[in-house]
C-alpha cells in the first residue's frame, strides 16, 4: 500500500482572508444546521470554544515555524493576516517586550458581511487572536477593546510580555 502524504503544513500559503472565505462557506450552514437541531446558543459556545482551541495550536506551530516566540518574532509573521491588503495596520509600538497597533482596515469583516453572516466574523476571526497569542508565546498578553467587526472605527491590539515569575527565593530568617 503506497504511503500517503499529508496536506501542507503551512496553509498560510493561500493566504488567511482566503482560507476565512472557503471556512466561512462551509462553516456557516453546518452551524445553522446544528442551532436549528440543538440550539444556536449551545452550539455557538462549542464552536467557540474550538476555534480557540485551533487558534492557540496554530500559535504553538507558527512559534515553531518561525523559530523564536518573542514579540518581534510574532510581529514579522503577521504577512499571512495583512496579505492583499487584508488588514490595514498602523504601527503605533514595536519593541522586545510590547507591540502595539491599530487595524484601520478590515477586509475580513467586510468579507463576513458581504457573505451576510456578520455575527459569525467575530467568532470565527476576532476570536482567535487572544489564543493564537497565547500559543505563540505564554507570557504574551492581549488586551483589545474594539473590534472593527462589532462595528468600531478601528481594532485596538495591544501585545505586551508578562513579566517572568520570579525564580529567586528569599533567604529564611531565623526567629
Amino acid at each position: 500500500m503506497a504511503e500517503s502524504t499529508p496536506p501542507s503544513a503551512d496553509l498560510n500559503e493561500v493566504g488567511v482572508l482566503r482560507r476565512r472565505e472557503i471556512e466561512a462557506r462551509i462553516v456557516a450552514p453546518l452551524l445553522e444546521a446544528f442551532a436549528a437541531e440543538f440550539g444556536r446558543e449551545r452550539v455557538l459556545a462549542v464552536a467557540r470554544r474550538v476555534v480557540v482551541e485551533i487558534a492557540r495550536q496554530q500559535g504553538k506551530e507558527l512559534a515553531e515555524r518561525r523559530g523564536g516566540h518573542d514579540l518581534r518574532t510574532f510581529a514579522a509573521a503577521k504577512e499571512p493576516w495583512t496579505r492583499s491588503g487584508s488588514l490595514e495596520i498602523q504601527v503605533l509600538e514595536e519593541t522586545d517586550r510590547s507591540y502595539q497597533f491599530n487595524v484601520t482596515r478590515c477586509r475580513y469583516a467586510e468579507m463576513y458581511r458581504a457573505l451576510g453572516i456578520p455575527e459569525l466574523g467575530a467568532l470565527l476571526s476576532c476570536n482567535r487572536d487572544f489564543a493564537l497569542g497565547e500559543g505563540f508565546n505564554p507570557a504574551m498578553k492581549l488586551t483589545r477593546t474594539q473590534t472593527i467587526m462589532e462595528g468600531a472605527a478601528f481594532c485596538d491590539f495591544r501585545y505586551w510580555l508578562a513579566e517572568p515569575p520570579s525564580t529567586s527565593t528569599a533567604p529564611d530568617s531565623a526567629p
